[in-house]
């Protein structure tokens, strides 16, 4: 089953409780909490006041959303066991994490090797608190393509890490599916949102119907259940976030 969520980065000029109202008001089911602004990487404080926000609102934290790189950040002074606190103390299942600092085509033998030696040590930290690990999938990573991240989860070899998916900005909707179905045995979370072709101009969610719908007919086949979670609206105006809330829910529900 996939579920409808919002990802709070998307709002990151609104206080968590903001956040919970209009994700209360949309109708949507959980919420992956960033870790840069709304549940900041080691304040134990306000990972507790936004659970419990969540949860009286009758929400779910379906994940945290933190900026640890692995292979990096570590040395940089953010250490993974205050990203694993505050998941805990936020009551987060699921910990999203970066694969690394530089892309697959870019990254050298050596610090691909960091990576995922980083990779398998924080997954098994996680692991003994019985929480997920699971990877953005994005440029300027070793997760910025599809076979490369297949390739990275198979040289980590650890149960409880998994990826998250979202379309790339250049790429047809064949292309998409593509990449999609490749990582469904290990995917988790799904980003959603809809921008012009090759650009990062925002446009309504109902545009890009077409596509959107086959990816997500084809994300239902996973193995377990998920979260869409809606990213980035246009104008990054809650108006624009209920109506594409609005467009999510009836393809999930129709």
């Amino acid at each position: 089953m996939i579920s409808p969520g919002l990802v709070s980065i998307t709002f990151r000029q609104l206080t968590p409780a903001e956040i919970v109202a209009l994700v209360s008001q949309a109708g949507l089911r959980g919420i992956e909490w960033g870790g840069d602004i709304h549940v900041p990487h080691g304040n134990m404080a306000r990972a507790r006041e936004v659970r419990t926000l969540t949860q009286e609102a009758g929400l779910t934290v379906a994940a945290y959303g933190s900026y640890y790189r692995a292979g990096a950040s570590e040395d940089a002074g953010l250490p993974f066991a205050s990203v694993l606190d505050s998941a805990l103390e936020l009551g987060a299942p699921l910990i999203r994490v970066w694969a690394g600092p530089a892309g697959s085509a870019a990254a050298s033998p050596r610090l691909r090797a960091q990576v995922v030696a980083d990779l398998r040590r924080i997954a098994a930290l996680a692991a003994a608190a019985r929480v997920g690990v699971s990877l953005e999938f994005h440029n300027g990573t070793l997760t910025d393509t599809a076979p490369s991240t297949v390739q990275l989860l198979a040289e980590v070899d650890q149960p409880n890490l998994s990826t998250y998916w979202q379309p790339t900005l250049e790429q047809d909707a064949a292309a998409g599916l593509r990449d999609l179905r490749s990582l469904l045995p290990r995917l988790t979370q799904v980003h959603v949102f809809h921008w012009r072709t090759g650009t990062t101009d925002r446009l309504p969610l109902a545009d890009g119907a077409a596509r959107w719908r086959s990816f997500l007919d084809l994300a239902v086949t996973a193995p377990g259940d998920r979260y869409a979670m809606l990213e980035f609206v246009e104008d990054d105006a809650p108006a624009n976030f209920l109506r594409d809330a609005a467009t999510l829910k009836s393809w999930l529900n129709p």
